[in-house]
C-alpha cells in the first residue's frame, strides 16, 4: 500500500466551506488493545465487538473483549491471504484480502469458513447498512457490492471540494454516513453516499500519545460504532490502546 497524500491542503481549502464541518476528538474513555493487531476491519454486531487482522501469516479474525482487548474466540487466516476490513451482513461474516481478489465468507456464530466469492478490486475496508454492503479499494472510489456475487453495483466518487480523496481504507456506517480512514493520516472523512461529497473531517492528530508508541506502531485504522449504546471507537495498527470519543465541532 502506497503513502497517501496528505489532507492538510485539503483542509485549508475547505476552511471557508459551510459544507464541510471540522471536528476534533474528545477521548472519553482509554480501552486496551492487542498490539499484535494489525487492524484491517472493526465493526460491533449485536453489542459484539469484532475485528479483524492484516499481514501475511498474521491475519486473524476476532471476537474481541472489549474491557480486556483480548481475543474470546479467533480464526486464524491462512497464510496466503492477507486480511483486509469485514462486516456482518444477511447473517454473514464477509472478510475482504487485499491482492488476493477472494471474499472470505465466515458463520458469525461459529467463525467456520462457509465460502469464499471473487473480488474484481482489492480489498480495502467494508461496511453495510442493513441493507447493502459498502467497500473501499484504496482508490477514491466506494463500491456498493452485491452481497451474493460481490459484483459491483454502483461506484461512489468521493470528492471534498470537487477534488478526489485517494486511500479510502476502513469504513464504518454512522448515521446515515460512511466514515472513512485516509491511509497514513490523522484523519477521518465522513461522506455522504448519495453524492459522494465530504461533509466533515475529524482530526484525530495525537491520539495515540508518542509516549505509547514504538518502532511497530503503525497509521490510525479502525472505526466502530457500537449502535446498541451510540458509542464511538477508534484504534490503529499495531496500537496499544482504543478510544471511546465523541466529536468536538471546530468553529
Amino acid at each position: 500500500m502506497l503513502a497517501a497524500a496528505s489532507l492538510l491542503g485539503f483542509i485549508s481549502c475547505t476552511a471557508s466551506s459551510k459544507e464541510v464541518r471540522r471536528y476534533r476528538v474528545k477521548v472519553e474513555q482509554v480501552l486496551p488493545h492487542d498490539r499484535s493487531a494489525y487492524t484491517q476491519g472493526l465493526f460491533f454486531n449485536g453489542g459484539k465487538l469484532y475485528e479483524s487482522t492484516g499481514q501475511y501469516g498474521e491475519s486473524t479474525l476476532r471476537e474481541v473483549d472489549l474491557a480486556s482487548g483480548n481475543a474470546i474466540r479467533r480464526q486464524d487466516l491462512d497464510s496466503r491471504y492477507f486480511g483486509e476490513g469485514s462486516c456482518i451482513f444477511n447473517g454473514r461474516l464477509y472478510v475482504l484480502t487485499w491482492q488476493e481478489h477472494k471474499v472470505l465468507v465466515y458463520d458469525p456464530a461459529t467463525f467456520r469458513l462457509l465460502g469464499q466469492c471473487g473480488n474484481t478490486h482489492e480489498g480495502w475496508g467494508l461496511t453495510t447498512d442493513g441493507k447493502r454492503l459498502y467497500a473501499s479499494d484504496g482508490s477514491s472510489s466506494i463500491l456498493i457490492v452485491d452481497g451474493e456475487s460481490f459484483a459491483v453495483k454502483k461506484e461512489i466518487k468521493v470528492k471534498l471540494d470537487g477534488k478526489p480523496v485517494n486511500y479510502l481504507n476502513e469504513l464504518e456506517w454512522i448515521d446515515g454516513k460512511i466514515w472513512a480512514n485516509v491511509y497514513t493520516q490523522d484523519y477521518i472523512v465522513i461522506i455522504d453516499p448519495e453524492s459522494g461529497n465530504v461533509t466533515g473531517i475529524i482530526d484525530c492528530e495525537g491520539l495515540l500519545p508518542d509516549t505509547l508508541r514504538n518502532s511497530s506502531t503503525d497509521v490510525l485504522n479502525g472505526i466502530a460504532l457500537n449502535s446498541a449504546t451510540g458509542d464511538i471507537y477508534l484504534t490503529g495498527k499495531y496500537w496499544p490502546r482504543m478510544y471511546r470519543i465523541k466529536l468536538q465541532e471546530i468553529k
